[in-house]
């Protein structure tokens, strides 16, 4: 599975190691990713999510059913 966040679509980003003496080398920046359990009442049952820590977040101030729909609707998630 990548790593990328399934309801915000952020993914790691690509930039430098600078030494003390300004030598550059490639280096990742990865998302803050971590595999949550959500209980969604609507349709109730559990969803498994690799989420961001900012998506969890924007779970936590506008609830699980609205950042779903807010994913799908941005082409994010497709379950």
């Amino acid at each position: 599975m990548s790593r990328v966040c399934e309801l915000t679509g952020k993914k790691a980003m690509v930039g430098n190691n600078v030494s003390h003496a300004k030598n550059k080398t490639k280096r990742k920046f990865n998302a803050n990713l971590m595999t949550k359990r959500f209980y969604i009442v609507e349709e109730d049952k559990w969803v498994t999510l690799k989420v961001s820590a900012s998506a969890l977040k924007n779970i936590n101030k506008k609830g699980i059913s609205v950042v779903i729909k807010e994913a799908r609707e941005k082409g994010f998630l497709t379950k």
